[in-house]
């Protein structure tokens, strides 16, 4: 009896202790794929969710821990790498790295991918209400769009940009010209400036919900990601509606944020980590990430087994003269981050 007994308890700590806690952005993992992991390795997935890198960053500085991977933004993944807050990988536990497109490895932000793994990445641009912009006759191929009160006065209340400081400011950079890592604080104020025009005309600075207000037909016009424009497209078909949300690079420049999967030191389970990343590193898997979600994808051999109409979708693979056109977003550092903070906070408040 006792050794029964003992047998349960063991058995039963064994399973409480097979859990992959993992800290990953709102809709950037199907169901399916979780489950599928799951069976694969007898163990559960945890998810908690976040909509911004500085989300996600200020969580962890306040103190939350028991994450084993979280799958942060270069510019994020630089500030991780400089607190020391990452685990680096066991690249032999990882025999799908080979996998992974040579193009997305060795970057600035994790030079010889100590720590990261590239997992899928998303353009920041202009989704829109085909039917809407249409019949309003309104350009679709420039931020200025989102910008411009002469547009906006069409469209007051009908708009939405993200709620991300680096994002949005990257937004208005770009449409003055600018680089969207540029820091000189005279462009930064000319941007900020920009936004606080524009302010009165958007409904809100949103993240997340802003994929139903689009299916819906709320909302018309939209500063945000290339796989949440997909995925609204996809719902608003899936439902009937007589428009198509379509997602349009403008002509200025957008930004290309590549995501990564990386452990954190303070993740109670890097061996089921390093499991879960040489999981998505599989083609298949990687491949229906794409399909079901619309990210782009690192991943060479997941090309095999991307649909057609998805391969085919400039928001998802840019050709090359729209790739010139797209950056990455770099780290701050301190005082960057401090005058950044001072104009995000003047322009909530106007």
């Amino acid at each position: 009896m006792w050794r029964g007994l003992l047998f349960l308890l063991c058995f039963g700590n064994a399973q409480a202790d097979d859990v992959l806690h993992l800290y990953n952005w709102n809709n950037y993992i199907s169901e399916e794929t979780v489950q599928r992991f799951e069976k694969q390795c007898a163990c559960r997935v945890v998810q908690d969710y976040y909509s911004d890198n500085e989300e996600m960053l200020a969580k962890l500085a306040a103190g939350a821990t028991g994450y084993d991977i979280l799958v942060p933004t270069g510019n994020a993944l630089e500030s991780l790498i400089r607190q020391k807050a990452l685990r680096p990988l066991d690249k032999r536990m990882l025999p799908n790295l080979k996998n992974t497109n040579p193009a997305y490895l060795n970057t600035p932000f994790d030079p010889g991918n100590r720590y990261s793994v590239p997992y899928a990445y998303t353009l920041t641009l202009i989704g829109y209400n085909s039917e809407k912009l249409r019949e309003l006759n309104l350009p679709v191929d420039s931020w200025a769009v989102i910008f411009e009160p002469r547009y906006l006065g069409k469209l007051k209340g009908r708009v939405t940009v993200l709620d991300s400081q680096r994002e949005l400011l990257a937004a208005a950079l770009k449409y003055l010209g600018y680089s969207a890592n540029d820091t000189d604080e005279t462009h930064w104020k000319q941007a900020r400036d920009l936004i606080i025009r524009a302010k009165p005309y958007w409904a809100a600075f949103n993240a997340s919900s802003y994929i139903k207000e689009l299916t819906v037909g709320n909302i018309w016009l939209v500063h945000g990601y290339s796989n949440d424009i997909f995925q609204a497209d996809l719902d608003a078909q899936n439902a009937g509606r007589g428009f198509r949300i379509v997602a349009s690079i403008p002509k200025e420049g957008a930004v290309l944020a590549l995501d990564s999967m990386v452990l954190h030191n303070s993740g109670p389970r890097p061996d089921l980590a390093h499991r879960f990343i040489d999981f998505m590193l599989d083609g298949r898997n990687s491949a229906e990430l794409t399909n079901l979600i619309g990210s782009g994808n690192p991943n060479r051999d997941a090309l095999q087994y991307i649909k057609p109409e998805v391969a085919r979708n400039p928001a998802v693979f840019p050709g090359a003269a729209q790739q010139e056109r797209l950056e990455m977003l770099r780290d701050l550092d301190r005082h960057q981050r401090r005058v950044l903070s001072r104009i995000w906070t003047e322009i909530k408040l106007r």
